[in-house]
């Protein structure tokens, strides 16, 4: 009976020492769970900020932005048939339309060609010449996986002082404000037409928040883009083209 008593008293012991360690470990995760979360979202408002503050008074309209050399369209999805998706069709329009007008003289396509069977600039450089873009005026960038790669490129590789950056509103601020600060006198146009795609759209909107902690640590590290190489002639040539 004694040893009975004495085994349960230690069992119970240590079941409370055990729950005990186990409260303690559980009110931690919760506590790095909460501070983590503050931080992620301090972080995320001090870079929307930074961003919107950014492109202040630097996005227009198609009829209001002011002469650039050069339109920087940034690449998206391309389908399956080698056409543009419906978001990189509206970018490519207003690029258009900016050549048309007399706005630009010249077009950087800049997209993802990470793999041999899938090729972002080939397919908006397709699509402009086939919409009356003449094929000397487009300048194709293969290696602009994102938007810090395709700004930092178009000034270190291609040699862009002055740019309009072309893609969709909620992207755009993101843009011209990445550009600017890797050295491009970026202005911007964003596309409202897509806005039809309203699940595309929303979910996209919403990653802007993510993105844009991404684009300040990536301006805060000054991290070369993925790809670099040397200078490509090809703005210039555009440029004294015709």
């Amino acid at each position: 009976m004694i040893r009975m008593a004495i085994r349960t008293v230690v069992l119970a012991r240590l079941r409370r020492i055990r729950e005990n360690g186990r409260g303690r470990w559980l009110r931690r995760a919760v506590l790095a769970g909460a501070v983590g979360a503050l931080l992620l979202v301090a972080a995320s408002w001090a870079s929307v900020s930074w961003i919107r503050s950014g492109a202040e008074g630097r996005m227009h309209t198609a009829q209001t932005v002011p002469d650039t050399p050069v339109a920087l369209v940034l690449g998206t999805r391309v389908q399956p048939d080698g056409t543009p998706a419906p978001f990189l069709t509206a970018r490519l329009e207003i690029a258009r339309e900016l050549y048309a007008t007399g706005k630009v003289q010249a077009i950087l396509v800049s997209g993802d060609n990470m793999n041999a069977d899938y090729n972002e600039p080939e397919a908006m450089q397709r699509w402009l010449v086939e919409h009356g873009v003449p094929a000397d005026k487009v300048i194709l960038d293969y290696a602009g996986f994102d938007t810090y790669d395709s700004c930092a490129r178009a000034k270190r590789i291609f040699g862009v002082e002055r740019a309009t950056v072309v893609t969709q509103q909620f992207h755009l601020a993101r843009a011209v404000t990445v550009c600017r600060h890797l050295g491009v006198d970026a202005v911007g146009v964003g596309d409202e037409t897509a806005r039809e795609y309203a699940r595309t759209w929303r979910i996209s909107s919403t990653r802007e928040y993510g993105a844009s902690v991404k684009a300040a640590l990536d301006v805060l590290s000054g991290r070369d883009p993925v790809h670099l190489g040397p200078r490509e002639p090809g703005v210039d040539d555009a440029l004294r083209a015709g």
